[in-house]
């Protein structure tokens, strides 16, 4: 039996086996209102069939202007939280666990009326400029945060993702590039990380359920101009002790810059291991972790807890099929009864 493939409990979490569905930002929203539509209902139902052990549902905006595009899953309102509802029980009917990623894009809110960041710097010359947060939109924004874990907890989901990473906007707080701030938001790591920190606690109060953060853990910018891999582990000690249980670590985004590192299979799982040497909660790695091998090896080695799949589950809804075929574990049920017809004996 596969370690990646076996199951898990974690915290107050129980996961069928360690493949959890990335949060994928998919566009599909037509009418612009933040409603899931139909194709959210065929995508994330394919991947449920396909055993994965957690679906977490796209980065979903908590409010209007929070949305990287006008294409993105809202959950601001009631009518998107009914159609999410609806959702997450078609998917509990395939016996998945659901989660859902909370996001604020701030100053990447590409089409944003007024786009908000910690600071009034825009992302670059293709993006507009973001207005400089008043401490009471930051307030407000935090409470649109904790509303939509409601509408998240009322939907059904059993896990809640906060998205710190990737250049949005708790990302944009922490950096200390983007975050020019001189009041308590703003300067050293601890007030860059006060927005965060309430808003966890926050969310914290109203959901009872996993509550997981993304991190960027490098920006790939000099010394200097962005946090160190020590600065993360502070933060990381941080939201362990803030109520998050698990960190979901990923790279890149709040800067306009590509990877400086070799890209290889699982290049960003040494900041992963990193984060998992100091801390006594789950971490996950993401990143180009395509094959099943690399994957139980990571697993195996206890440099992470969880693996997460993006594109690779974009490319072959049926990878987890594939991955107990190469690692031969014949215990994975890869398919629901229906499909047994279609497995190669």
């Amino acid at each position: 039996m596969s370690k990646l493939l076996s199951p898990v409990k974690l915290a107050n979490l129980t996961l069928a086996n360690r493949v959890v569905m990335s949060p994928m930002c998919m566009y599909e929203v037509k009418k612009e209102d933040g409603v899931a539509e139909p194709f959210h209902f065929v995508h994330y139902g394919a991947r449920a069939l396909s055993k994965a052990g957690l679906i977490i549902i796209e980065a979903t905006a908590v409010e209007p202007d929070g949305r990287i595009t006008n294409n993105d899953l809202g959950l601001w309102n009631e009518e998107q939280q009914t159609e999410l509802t609806k959702l997450v029980e078609l998917l509990h009917g395939f016996n998945a666990q659901v989660g859902i990623q909370l996001s604020h894009a701030g100053r990447k809110a590409v089409d944003a009326t007024n786009p908000l960041a910690p600071s009034a710097v825009a992302f670059n010359e293709r993006y507009p400029l973001p207005s400089e947060m008043t401490l009471a939109e930051i307030k407000r924004v935090q409470d649109s945060f904790v509303q939509a874990a409601q509408r998240a907890a009322n939907a059904g989901v059993a896990m809640i993702e906060l998205h710190g990473a990737h250049g949005y906007l708790m990302d944009q707080f922490l950096s200390p590039f983007v975050n020019q701030r001189t009041d308590q938001y703003g300067g050293s790591l601890e007030n860059r990380y006060r927005f965060v920190k309430e808003t966890v606690q926050a969310v914290r109060a109203v959901f009872s359920g996993a509550l997981w953060m993304r991190l960027s853990l490098t920006d790939y910018e000099e010394p200097g101009r962005q946090n160190s891999l020590e600065d993360w582990q502070q933060v990381a000690q941080w939201l362990q002790a803030d109520g998050i249980d698990c960190l979901d670590c990923s790279t890149g985004g709040v800067v306009d810059k590509k990877p400086n590192i070799p890209i290889y299979d699982g290049y960003q799982v040494p900041f992963a291991a990193a984060i998992k040497q100091v801390v006594d909660i789950p971490v996950a790695a993401v990143g180009l972790l395509d094959n099943p091998d690399l994957c139980e090896y990571l697993l195996q080695t206890n440099q992470v807890d969880l693996v997460l799949q993006g594109r690779a589950l974009i490319r072959n809804v049926n990878w987890l099929a594939d991955a107990a075929a190469k690692l031969h574990d014949k215990s994975f049920q890869a398919y629901n009864d229906s499909y047994q017809r279609g497995v190669k004996r």
